[in-house]
C-alpha cells in the first residue's frame, strides 16, 4: 500500500500517516459561514482538501473513507448581514449555501460525505458545554458560559505558543466578565428577534469554536484521524477546537494530524476589500473556466502561501488547453483508466501537486509523440487516471474547447448555419461578419472538408 507523508501542524514536521483504523479513514475540514459570496479563500481550501480525499480514497478505499466538511449557519456575521439587508436569516443562510454548493461543483470539489450545519447540531453542542462544566473547565456569568482557559495546562496546545504570543495581534473579545482575556464562549444569550435556542443556561446559541467540535464528534467519534483548514484558523479557532474537545473527553485525543492550506494573498498581498483586491469566485469565473481556477490552486504546494494573479489564471487556461489538445487527438481511442505511479506518489509526499502536474506534462508530451494506436491508448489512461487524482481534465474535450456544459451551442450552431448558407448564396461579406461576430464574442471557427467545427478561446 502507497505511503502517505503529510505535514503535521501538531508537531511542526512532515509525518507519516498512520490512520487509527485502515477501514475507516476520517477527516474534518472547515467549512464556510454562509453569509455572503464564497471568495477565494472559500475556494482554496476546498480544493486542497478534495485532492487529499481523492487521494486517500485510492490509497484505502472509496467505502474506508468518510470525510466531512460543516456548514456554519449561525453566525454573527450572518446576524450583521440580516440587518445589513433586512433579509431574513433563513432567506440570507440558504441562498448563499446554494451560491457555495454551485461554486463547488464548477471547480469539480467532491461533494464530502456529510455536509453538517450547525443548527442541525445544537443539542450535541448544549451536551458538551455540559461536559465542560462538569469536568471544571467551563464557567457561567452574566448569561455566558465560557471555557477556562487556565484550567487547561496544555492550552497552546496545536500552536506551540505562549498565551502571550497566542494573544498577540489576535482578535480576542474584551468582556469584564471574563476571567482571562483569552477565555473564550461556548455559550452566549441572544435576544427575542435572534436566532436562538433554549438551554440549560437560557435562551441563546452557541459560540464558533463550539460547533465544530460537537459536529467532528458526533460524525466522526471522539478521535479521529485529519483536522484541516486554512492556516488563519490555527488560532484562535483550531486550538480553541482542541481546548474543548480534549477537555471534555480527556482519554481521546480528537484529531492526530493537523494540516493546514497556506495563506491566499492576491498579487502579492493579502486579500482585503481595503485594498480593493477582494475576489468572490463568480467574480474570478467570469474571467475564466472554473477549471482553470482550480489548475492554478495546484501550481503551488499546498502548506505555502498562494499568490492569485490573473495573469496566473491566463496561464492556466493555456495549460489546460494544451492538455485537452492533446486528448482531442485521441478522442476516439478507447483506454484504460488508471493513476501513473508517480503521480500516486507526488500526491502522497505532502499533496507535492506541482510535482504531479510535472508529470502530466510529461504524459501529455508523451501522447502527443505516440504513433501506434497501443500507445496513444497507453498514455491516454494514464493521463486521464493521473489528472482524475488532481481533480483536472474532468470534461471532454469538446465540451471544454465550446467552454464547458452550460455554453449557449445552440445559438452559435445557428450563426454557423446561417454562415453556411451566406457563403452558398455567395454573401462573401455576410459570411465573414458572421465569423468576425462570433470571433469577438471568444469563438473560433475551423473550416474543414468535414464542415465547420468551432472552439472557444
Amino acid at each position: 500500500m502507497t505511503t502517505i507523508s503529510l505535514f503535521n501542524t501538531l508537531h511542526r514536521r512532515k509525518e507519516e500517516f498512520k490512520p487509527i483504523d485502515a477501514s475507516n479513514v476520517r477527516m474534518y475540514v472547515c467549512g464556510p459561514t454562509v453569509y455572503d459570496r464564497a471568495h477565494l479563500g472559500n475556494a482554496k481550501t476546498p480544493v486542497v482538501f478534495d485532492v487529499l480525499n481523492r487521494l486517500l480514497r485510492h490509497v484505502y478505499g472509496d467505502k474506508n473513507v468518510t470525510y466531512v466538511s460543516n456548514i456554519t449557519d449561525v453566525d454573527d456575521k450572518i446576524l450583521n448581514k440580516h440587518k445589513e439587508t433586512g433579509k431574513s436569516i433563513r432567506e440570507i443562510t440558504e441562498q448563499t449555501y446554494q451560491w457555495y454548493i454551485d461554486d463547488m461543483a464548477k471547480l469539480n470539489v467532491k461533494a464530502p460525505d456529510y455536509r453538517p450545519r450547525a443548527t442541525e447540531y445544537i443539542n450535541e453542542m448544549i451536551d458538551l458545554v455540559k461536559l465542560l462544566l462538569q469536568n471544571g473547565h467551563a464557567y457561567e456569568t452574566e448569561g455566558h458560559v465560557l471555557f477556562d482557559v487556565d484550567s487547561m495546562p496544555g492550552y497552546g496546545y496545536l500552536s506551540g505558543r505562549s498565551m502571550k504570543e497566542m494573544l498577540a495581534g489576535a482578535r480576542i473579545e474584551v468582556a469584564s466578565y471574563k476571567k482571562n482575556p483569552a477565555d473564550f464562549v461556548l455559550w452566549k444569550p441572544s435576544e427575542a428577534d435572534q436566532p436562538g435556542w433554549d438551554s440549560p443556561w437560557g435562551y441563546g446559541r452557541p459560540g464558533w469554536h463550539l460547533e465544530c467540535s460537537a459536529m467532528s464528534s458526533k460524525l466522526l467519534g471522539n478521535s479521529f484521524d485529519i483536522h484541516g483548514g486554512g492556516s488563519d484558523l490555527i488560532f484562535p479557532h483550531h486550538e480553541n477546537e482542541c481546548a474543548q474537545s480534549m477537555c471534555a473527553h480527556p482519554n481521546d485525543k480528537f484529531a492526530n494530524y493537523w494540516v493546514h492550506g497556506g495563506m491566499l494573498m492576491v498579487d502579492g498581498v493579502k486579500m482585503s476589500k481595503s485594498l480593493g483586491n477582494f475576489y468572490t469566485i463568480d467574480e474570478v469565473l467570469e474571467k475564466a473556466p472554473a477549471e482553470a481556477l482550480r489548475l492554478l490552486f495546484l501550481t503551488t504546494h499546498y502548506h505555502q502561501p498562494f499568490n492569485f494573479t490573473f495573469e496566473g489564471l491566463a496561464q492556466a487556461k493555456a495549460t489546460l488547453d494544451k492538455f485537452y489538445n492533446s486528448l482531442l487527438r485521441v478522442k476516439d481511442i478507447k483506454a484504460q483508466i488508471e493513476a501513473d505511479d508517480r503521480v500516486v506518489e507526488a500526491l502522497a509526499d505532502d499533496m507535492n501537486t506541482p510535482l504531479a502536474l510535472t508529470y502530466l506534462h510529461e504524459l501529455a508530451g508523451q501522447l502527443n509523440k505516440a504513433e501506434i494506436e497501443e500507445d496513444k491508448a497507453k498514455y491516454k489512461g494514464l493521463l486521464l487516471g493521473s489528472s482524475d487524482l488532481l481533480g483536472i481534465l474532468f470534461q471532454s474535450p469538446e465540451e471544454w474547447f465550446k467552454g464547458g456544459k452550460d455554453s449557449d451551442e445552440a445559438e452559435i450552431e445557428a450563426q454557423i448555419a446561417a454562415r453556411a448558407q451566406a457563403k452558398k448564396d455567395k454573401n462573401w461579406a455576410l459570411a465573414d461578419e458572421i465569423r468576425n461576430k462570433l470571433k469577438e464574442q471568444g469563438i473560433i471557427l475551423e473550416d474543414t472538408p468535414q464542415g465547420t467545427t468551432w472552439k472557444k478561446l
